[in-house]
């Protein structure tokens, strides 16, 4: 039987509800995986590593080894979180098949103190981020949806008093399940490792990003064109200081689990970055102005509507709206309004570019210089 076919009839079996089941609607899910691409197109700390490469060429690899692993990242992931929650899901009832996991015996709680294969329950329960307990004293730790009205007619009649598996952090499940299942220990050090090199690489190249932005692009382009470079370093010091500290509160006070976070990220960066981006490639006539105002729109109008729903800046209690399908406007997730916003970015920019003057001659030429490289010749029949 097909993984997730099982995967399926197991959790239904439980009262959750159908693991590959639409869980809004199609535009939202459109929206959520367009949001995702543009959205890495346009992260900063991205765009900043072609800067490094001495030749066009070891770019244009550089660019397509990214594509390549990028592609896998979003391949592996579903298949990832479905693994995960078989693995969960069979590891509490150890005698589940499909359609029959409900009637099966439940881990006991002897099992889970005792023998060597349930260890990762243990070493997970220490952390708080995963915890069980034995509401109803029988010996087994019952995991099920007791807030399904069938599913807890049929629990009651078994003399069981609600789900008591009570806590199950999505964030564990990447570095859970390959100790869940069983895998060699040097596999969990490299998940481990994998995601540690990750949130470092990508956390090294927001910050010099952050950093040049303010300093470089802001105060010294814009502000203070006279500002001498200790000046600027010092500047881009204090933004970076200023960054670590906005991400170490929303490390502490996170919006979403990680996958919700990553998703609010590459939101905000597809409707503010990636448009300018695009549109600086294959448009001569968008000129600086209608670029500027077309990222402060994108970007204002996503963090707007995410606020509205997650808080404002992200303080708890702050939202306006609770975050559901029911409130959320044609169904689109805070999660999804990156693609919107990004809408909003290119339509702004072009209108206010067309009713303002061109673009210097010079930059024009600069465009038409990056498609076309003097000296490359005129393309030849083979």
């Amino acid at each position: 039987m097909a993984l997730l076919g099982k995967l399926d009839q197991l959790v239904t079996e439980l009262g959750f509800r159908q693991y590959t089941g639409m869980t809004t609607n199609m535009l939202n899910m459109v929206l959520f995986t367009m949001s995702l691409m543009i959205g890495t197109a346009g992260l900063p700390h991205v765009i900043v590593r072609f800067f490094t490469v001495p030749k066009v060429a070891d770019a244009r690899a550089s660019a397509g080894w990214a594509l390549v692993f990028i592609a896998l990242l979003y391949t592996v992931a579903p298949a990832v979180g479905a693994m995960a929650r078989l693995n969960l899901t069979t590891t509490f009832w150890p005698n589940a098949v499909a359609g029959q996991a409900f009637d099966g015996e439940a881990i006991t709680v002897d099992a889970i103190a005792n023998d060597p294969q349930y260890n990762w329950i243990n070493n997970w329960a220490k952390t708080g981020l995963l915890k069980f307990e034995d509401k109803n004293g029988d010996g087994q730790i019952q995991y099920y949806n007791d807030k399904n009205a069938d599913v807890a007619a049929i629990a009651t009649a078994k003399g069981w008093t609600g789900n008591e598996l009570t806590t199950v952090n999505n964030d564990i499940m990447v570095l859970a399940n390959p100790e869940i299942a069983h895998l060699p220990g040097w596999v969990i050090a490299l998940v481990a490792a994998g995601g540690l090199a990750a949130a470092l690489s990508t956390a090294a190249g927001l910050l010099l990003a952050i950093a040049s932005a303010i300093s470089h692009d802001v105060i010294k382009g814009a502000l203070n064109p006279n500002i001498s470079e200790k000046g600027e370093l010092l500047a881009a010091r204090i933004a970076m200081a200023v960054a670590i500290g906005v991400a170490t509160y929303l490390g502490l006070h996170p919006p979403g689990f990680a996958a919700q976070t990553v998703a609010l990220a590459f939101g905000i960066a597809a409707a503010s970055i990636f448009p300018a981006l695009m549109m600086g490639i294959f448009s001569k006539r968008i000129n600086n102005v209608g670029a500027v105002w077309g990222m402060l729109s994108g970007l204002i109008f996503t963090l707007v509507y995410i606020f509205i729903y997650k808080g404002w800046f992200f303080f708890p209690g702050t939202n306006q709206l609770p975050d559901n399908v029911d409130n959320w406007v044609l169904g689109i997730s805070p999660l999804s309004i990156g693609a919107v916003g990004a809408l909003v970015n290119f339509g702004v920019a072009y209108a206010i570019s067309m009713s303002s003057k061109e673009p210097p001659q010079e930059i024009q030429e600069l465009i038409e210089g990056i498609r076309v490289p003097k000296g490359a010749g005129a393309a030849t029949a083979h």
